[in-house]
């Protein structure tokens, strides 16, 4: 045996093992984080030029109220303790300014129009109490403020027209434990076992049922977790017209099906035994069937997305800037989400794209089910949008903003990560073509695109409220309704209003209608309305003349008048309807951005009703009006409590003025009707309860703008796909095996309520 040959195999097994041990260190290695990856953002246009648009500053707020404070000559209460008597102010808010003077500055080089506030102030404590909106200028130092009501409303704002401040509920919930509820203890105690902690309250609205009312109808339900599913029977009407809270009371009181004349009529009833008493089972604190706590242990996570170079979007400010797409964006305190300046590859296609109002109309055979029509723009969809979780409510990895407001309260609040940006991978292809015929290639582009979002929660309702933005140019506004139902005491001939979800509870029928403004300027701000639609001929083949053909051909139309362009909700509309500018394509047609509405709305209360006119935006599922200044908005936070002489009536808007090469506003409303079943329980699902509207380049471009996406793929059979030059695709392996850095998990929700 050779001597060396030990030697010689303990140098090749330690070859061996090094080689080894190289390969096992390799795998474990940590894979480069994400956001070591350069980002990708296109830089274009300006962005300080959109602070125009920003919503007020927690310093600028603060400097507001300071102001009025010291110039109004009178004591101002905190709005979070004031009582009806009292003045107070309501909310401060951006003053957004008038568009001419903002065109002149973006466009022309004018000068910045002066940053100001609208501050809406209640005022209780004077001889004629009143609502009254201030504009306060300029920001960041006020120096003067001018009383906009009369210009705004045609007259001052009565008292009555105010919306519920969150004292004024606290105080109503007082006045029902302490005054009217003492007076029917025997009934409260043993039919409900009530100890002034097991119920809660949910208010309908409007109040009353005719001009200068302030009754509610307040319904009790078990004090537990999803209470709005847990009615017990019991409904109080309490008149709280008077600024003097001690006298208020109670104007009636339902039970079971039964109406009394107050409190101690149903406690004598129920003494005497003329009560047909139906228990309802105590709930657990967690409320049982509404718990919205997961049935099920976690398991396998969930699919996430993630950037692996990076957001491919840039958020300044206010300013978002997205592959071609750039627009400014805020926070309304009483409409929520709203965009202006929104450009594609450089040039203004709306100026503004906001949400308006959201509506409900219920129906039931209990009083305030039956009187319910909420506007929910008057309780604030901007002050009560909710923080956001993260991978549940958007993306984990998307971009959080915090938004702040001032309403009810001297101070401002913030709602943290309350607003979202995020880039989603819609999963299927935006276009694309295999071809197996002639030449044998693939082309395709990835559906990407730039969600902005914001949710609600307005009392059970939460809405999610989405803009989206398409690489083809396409605009969507989104809205996805969820939350608990509105439900009612299930009695009588109940199940003509809705199902039955539980042992006494019924899902009431309701609908929900939901407005948009829509200042389109396609091609500048000058634009005509035009409607395409198809109608079939029919004609003898011109090779064959003993044989005919129905083909369908284009129709055209060009909509003059705002009476033309205003169609009722259920009326047949044209299928291709679009703004056009005065420019025409490469191919000789007028440039123009199509309305295409996605609704399954139920019917409009009807017109003969005496509260319609302030929800006459929802007569019609579209209606396009000349822009003005001072028709800033389709309704008003005062329409909600007096609706019989709404402070903004819509139909008022349309007046078949001329609407051919004007400034034009489209007034959209989608909707759905929700009948309301078990599957609802514990609450409503998104799917199926989405609707919106998109908008989309008709003629506007040479040819779809997407083609110049840096994502497009297109390979042919003579090609190597598997090449990285040829086929970013096959490149992934390469430039997405970063692992995401995902921020730690945080949520703020729970603190300051």
């Amino acid at each position: 045996m050779n001597p060396k040959l030990p030697y010689v195999l303990l140098l090749g097994a330690a070859v061996i093992i090094f080689i080894l041990s190289c390969m096992l260190l390799s795998r474990g290695r940590r894979s480069p984080s994400c956001e070591s990856q350069p980002h990708v953002v296109e830089k274009t246009g300006s962005t300080s030029q959109n602070l125009v648009f920003a919503d007020l500053t927690p310093e600028e707020m603060v400097q507001v109220v300071r102001y009025l404070q010291g110039k109004l000559g009178v004591q101002l209460v905190d709005a979070s303790r004031a009582k009806p008597s009292d003045n107070c102010i309501a909310s401060v808010d951006l003053q957004v300014p008038a568009k001419a003077e903002v065109l002149r500055f973006l466009d022309g080089g004018g000068a910045r129009p002066p940053r100001e506030a609208l501050a809406v102030l209640y005022f209780g404590n004077q001889p004629d109490p009143n609502v009254t909106e201030y504009v306060v200028g300029p920001l960041p130092t006020p120096a003067y403020h001018r009383d906009v009501t009369v210009q705004k409303y045609g007259g001052k704002v009565p008292y009555h027209r105010r919306p519920m401040l969150g004292s004024e509920y606290e105080q109503v919930g007082a006045f029902l434990e302490t005054v009217a509820f003492a007076a029917a203890p025997t009934f409260l105690k043993e039919v409900f076992e009530y100890d002034s902690t097991n119920v809660a309250f949910e208010t309908m609205a409007p109040h009353g049922l005719r001009s200068g009312d302030r009754k509610s109808w307040f319904i009790v339900f078990q004090n537990v977790s999803g209470f709005f599913v847990h009615p017990v029977g019991l409904e109080v009407l309490v008149d709280h017209s008077s600024l003097d809270i001690s006298q208020w009371a109670v104007s009636r009181v339902f039970y079971n099906g039964q109406y009394y004349r107050d409190m101690v009529q149903l406690e004598s009833a129920y003494v005497q035994g003329r009560i047909s008493v139906q228990k309802v089972r105590k709930a657990p604190q967690d409320g049982d069937f509404s718990s919205m706590k997961p049935r099920a242990p976690s398991a396998a996570l969930f699919p996430l997305q993630y950037e692996p170079q990076g957001p491919r979007y840039s958020v300044r400010d206010n300013h978002v800037l997205f592959q071609a797409w750039s627009f400014a964006f805020g926070m309304s305190v009483n409409t929520g989400l709203r965009l202006f300046d929104v450009r594609h590859k450089g040039e203004r296609v709306a100026y503004e794209i906001s949400v308006q109002e959201a509506l409900s109309v219920y129906g039931s055979n209990c009083p305030g089910g039956m009187s319910t029509r909420y506007m929910d723009g008057s309780f604030g969809i901007g002050r009560y949008t909710s923080p956001l979780v993260r991978g549940v409510d958007c993306p984990y990895s998307a971009t959080y903003i915090d938004t702040h407001t001032l309403s009810e309260t001297l101070r401002p609040s913030k709602r943290k990560a309350s607003l979202c940006i995020f880039e989603q991978n819609l999963g299927s292809p935006l276009r694309r073509h295999y071809s197996n015929l002639q030449s044998l290639y693939y082309g395709g582009l990835v559906n990407s695109a730039l969600v902005v979002r914001s949710i609600a929660t307005v009392g059970n309702h939460n809405y999610v409220w989405d803009f989206i933005f398409y690489q083809n140019g396409a605009i969507e506004g989104k809205v996805r309704a969820t939350g608990y139902a509105s439900s009612s005491f299930l009695h009588g001939d109940g199940l003509r209003y809705g199902n039955r979800v539980w042992e006494h509870t019924l899902g009431t029928i309701h609908t929900r209608s939901f407005n948009y403004k829509v200042d389109l300027d396609v091609g500048g701000v000058k634009n005509s309305l035009v409607a395409h639609d198809m109608a079939f001929e029919v004609v003898r083949a011109p090779w064959s003349p003993e044989q005919q053909i129905e083909r369908p051909r284009l129709t055209k139309k060009v909509l003059d008048t705002e009476d033309q362009a205003a169609f009722r909700l259920q009326s047949k509309m044209p299928r291709y309807i679009y703004f056009a500018a005065n420019s025409k394509n490469k191919w000789g047609h007028q440039r123009g951005y199509r309305i295409q509405i996605t609704s399954f709305a139920g019917d409009h209360v009807p017109e003969a009703s005496s509260m319609e006119r302030a929800i006459s935006w929802a007569r019609y599922q579209l209606a396009v009006t000349r822009r003005k200044e001072e028709e800033p908005t389709s309704t008003s936070i005062y329409n909600q409590n007096d609706p019989w002489t709404p402070t903004v009536a819509f139909a008022d808007f349309i007046n078949n003025e001329t609407i051919t090469n004007e400034d034009l506003v489209a007034w959209i409303t989608t909707g759905f009707l929700h009948i309301p079943h078990s599957e609802d329980i514990p609450n409503t699902v998104t799917v199926g309860n989405s609707v919106g509207f998109l908008l989309r380049p008709y003629n506007y471009y040479d040819l779809d703008p997407s083609i110049y996406s840096h994502d497009g793929v297109f390979f042919t059979s003579e090609q190597d796909f598997t090449a990285c030059e040829i086929n970013p695709i096959a490149c992934l392996p390469k430039t997405a095996t970063c692992l995401p850095n995902f921020p730690p998990f945080t949520f703020d929700g729970f603190q300051n309520i």
